[in-house]
């Protein structure tokens, strides 16, 4: 698979996959609010699962930071807001296509 990146921009919020740092697709988020924001920093994918149940939607891809991950959610009215306790939150059928594209070890950045 080709060297891909994610870019989180938590002000933005919005999530864009880079190919060899060529943008081939970007997508709406919700981030953490304000008492629990989502962390700044260089993580990778650490773990990928199908259907985790709950609020996590249909996929979860979860960081090398314990306890994050950028994953579905059963509140789709979320997206474009600051509710989460520190996860990235994705339309389910967005968060499929990037779990598609993205490999364990793809580098994450998330910041401003």
């Amino acid at each position: 698979m080709p060297d891909r990146t994610i870019v989180i921009y938590t002000t933005r919020r919005q999530l864009e996959l880079y190919e060899e740092n060529r943008l081939i697709y970007n997508y709406p988020i919700a981030v953490g609010k304000r008492a629990t924001p989502t962390p700044h920093g260089r993580y990778t994918i650490a773990t990928k699962v199908v259907y985790p149940g709950g609020v996590f939607g249909s996929r979860w891809l979860g960081l090398s930071i314990p306890y994050y991950g950028i994953h579905g959610t059963n509140n789709p009215a979320s997206i474009g807001q600051e509710v989460s306790k520190g996860c990235i939150r994705m339309h389910n059928y967005d968060v499929e296509t990037l779990f598609q594209r993205v490999e364990i070890g793809t580098m994450v950045i998330i910041q401003s």
